[in-house]
């Protein structure tokens, strides 16, 4: 849930189809088991064919990663720069499932790092918190003194506007990364001078 654009359902249905993630020694590992490399065919010494994804695996978790991608192309951060890069190339559809395959290797880091997710918002897990022990039955304290930490989400436009901003930062900083590296690209035209 620290990731913006992951609710507590897609959380829940993606550590529940991991289990224990030491059974993956590698990110590659994990997005294979969702499904969501690609297909490869190769025969003898010919080169290989990349095409769609495999589609083997645990489809329940792969859906809710790709609903996860299409709430993250719309939040500001490194990964909705990357949803706009793969969408320019490839269109929507595929830019949705390489978003997904992204979040996957993101979770893998994060649970066998046991690290933090970098660019997390946390007015808004605060907010994500609060809401989701409202939904269980926590007790409201509308009206009291004392505000909870999830409050300055919610009143405070000043905190919603710093952390977007930052993360936004953190999304320019990548488009500028992926500019400098097609430049540095061997693959790469050169730039005529002007």
């Amino acid at each position: 849930m620290i990731i913006t654009g992951v609710n507590m359902i897609v959380a829940l249905s993606v550590v529940a189809a991991i289990g224990e993630i030491g059974r993956f020694s590698s990110p590659e590992k994990l997005v294979s088991y969702f499904g969501l490399n690609p297909r490869v065919r190769q025969s003898g010494d010919k080169a290989a064919y990349h095409g769609r994804i495999t589609k083997q695996g645990r489809s329940h978790a792969q859906a809710m990663l790709v609903e996860a991608a299409w709430s993250v192309s719309r939040t500001p951060g490194p990964l909705r720069a990357f949803f706009w890069r793969i969408r320019e190339k490839r269109g929507y559809q595929i830019a949705a499932v390489a978003t997904a395959r992204k979040l996957t290797v993101v979770v893998w880091h994060m649970l066998s790092r046991g690290e933090e997710y970098v660019w997390s918002r946390p007015a808004l897990l605060d907010w994500k918190l609060r809401k989701l022990e409202l939904t269980v039955g926590y007790p409201s304290h509308r009206g009291g003194r004392t505000k909870g930490s999830a409050a300055d989400y919610n009143s405070l436009k000043s905190v919603r506007d710093r952390e977007r901003e930052a993360v936004g930062h953190a999304e320019s900083v990548y488009r500028r990364f992926v500019i400098k590296w097609k430049q540095k690209s061997p693959m790469a035209k050169p730039v005529a001078p002007q």
